[in-house]
């Protein structure tokens, strides 16, 4: 089992509910990461669950949890020969902090009928640049559990020189040894700085609403984010997340609504 696997653990306790143990390992600054926390109802939801893979997710993030206990309440809406509706919800202190829906099948490995080509050509990894470490006081301490490969133009903002556009892309592997699964891929969708940093904004933003879908189990090796927005405006921004894998597969998109951080 690898340090992600035993962060994002559920175990039962009984038909719907789950007992987890938030790892602060996964913070951004304070809060724990979104992803890392879908991944972690996820485990539960999909053990519920008669099919293998959580195909969709949305989620809603009500509070900010805490690192430690926690709940993962589950309820299975509907279940059919190839899909299952779930909701899920993570509990800490009695208080409900997100809630999920979750439709879970199981993916076979198939060639697609169709696969739109990238739109955007990435430059080599070792062309990449990685972020400075973060100051052990800084609360960031996600950055360890995890490999990131920028495209330099969307790091600009660290230099004080944003592109003007919300974007950002990368090369993403977890910091352990670890052939990328769908637990793997809700981290990615979060794993990337706010797009709305290279159009100029900065501090903590904090995501409202996030759906991510699984469409492609991966291929072993370096996953690629590609990151964009469409609208910033009334300390409100979205953010798109295109996921491919070493073959260059579209393996997961995501779709959030999240709001400005105060710099």
């Amino acid at each position: 089992m690898t340090k992600f696997d035993e962060a994002t653990q559920a175990i039962r306790i009984d038909e719907t509910a789950y007992d987890v143990c938030l790892d602060p390992g996964y913070a951004i600054g304070g809060p724990l990461n979104g992803g890392y926390l879908m991944a972690v109802i996820l485990r539960a939801a999909v053990d519920a669950s008669p099919f293998e893979h959580p195909v969709s997710t949305t989620a809603q993030f009500l509070k900010a949890p805490a690192p430690g206990p926690a709940r993962v309440e589950v309820e299975r809406l509907k279940a059919g020969r190839t899909v299952a509706f779930m909701r899920a919800r993570l509990v800490q202190g009695g208080v409900t902090q997100i809630e999920c829906l979750i439709t879970t099948a199981t993916l076979a490995d198939v060639s697609p009928a169709y696969a739109e080509e990238p739109g955007y050509v990435m430059p080599r990894p070792e062309d990449c640049l990685k972020l400075p470490d973060p100051k052990p006081e800084s609360g960031m301490t996600l950055n360890a559990q995890m490999e990131l490969l920028f495209d330099p133009p969307t790091v600009g903002w660290l230099r004080g020189a944003p592109t003007g556009r919300p974007e950002s892309r990368a090369y993403f592997r977890m910091a352990e040894p670890q052939d990328p699964d769908p637990y793997v891929l809700a981290l990615a969708v979060d794993a990337l700085p706010p797009v709305v940093f290279s159009a100029g904004a900065r501090g903590w933003a904090p995501t409202v609403d996030l759906t991510w879908h699984l469409r492609a189990l991966p291929a072993p090796g370096l996953l690629t984010l590609i990151g964009s927005g469409r609208l910033v405006s009334d300390g409100w921004f979205d953010e798109e997340i295109e996921v491919r894998d070493s073959r260059g597969r579209l393996v997961a998109q995501s779709r959030q609504l999240a709001r400005v951080g105060r710099g």
